[in-house]
């Protein structure tokens, strides 16, 4: 919640890609947000909640914002449901749109809010996999919050445990594991 600028911090700054961000608030930070519900808008489509952040934000035509939603829905292996309501799709599918949507504004860092939690175990093993495939693909640096241990192991190239929002160990998933 702090490093996507809903909450203030009490000590520190924050730094994404060599700016302070600090004082920033969430919309003017670069950063892709996924949340635990999906936080999708039931009364647009699949297209339309991608398309959604590159139109407030965006000084981008139409015909490109088609253009990376697109390529956004190929990228989460969705192309042929643009023109879907998310009431129409499965979990697993509601959250690669919530992923497609962050990611289509090219941020330097994305933040996943537990985005596994509500789905089913076999559900969360596969898409697991998924998110990172994806994040690969993208090559972004990607910041997850989960109490999954699991989970954690997997997802990660390094792991932070908190304890009261302090640092209790810093490391690789073997490092930590071990």
């Amino acid at each position: 919640r702090t490093l996507a600028g809903f909450e203030k911090p009490t000590t520190g700054r924050i730094g994404i890609a060599g700016v302070d961000v600090t004082e920033l608030g969430p919309n003017q930070r670069d950063v892709g947000m996924v949340f635990q519900d999906f936080a999708l808008f039931p009364h647009l489509t699949v297209a339309e909640n991608v398309a959604y952040g590159l139109e407030v934000d965006s000084s981008l035509d139409k015909k490109a914002i088609d253009g990376r939603v697109e390529e956004m829905l190929e990228l989460v292996e969705l192309p042929d449901y643009g023109d879907r309501m998310p009431d129409q799709l499965s979990g697993g599918q509601q959250q690669r749109v919530a992923l497609a949507r962050a990611l289509a504004k090219k941020p330097a860092v994305l933040l996943l809010d537990e985005p596994l939690a509500s789905l089913d175990k076999k559900l969360r093993e596969s898409m697991q996999v998924e998110l990172r495939r994806i994040q690969r693909d993208v090559g972004i640096t990607t910041v997850l919050v989960t109490h999954n241990q699991k989970e954690a192991l997997t997802m990660s190239d390094r792991i932070v445990v908190m304890n009261d929002g302090s640092f209790e160990q810093i490391g690789t998933p073997r490092e930590v594991y071990n």
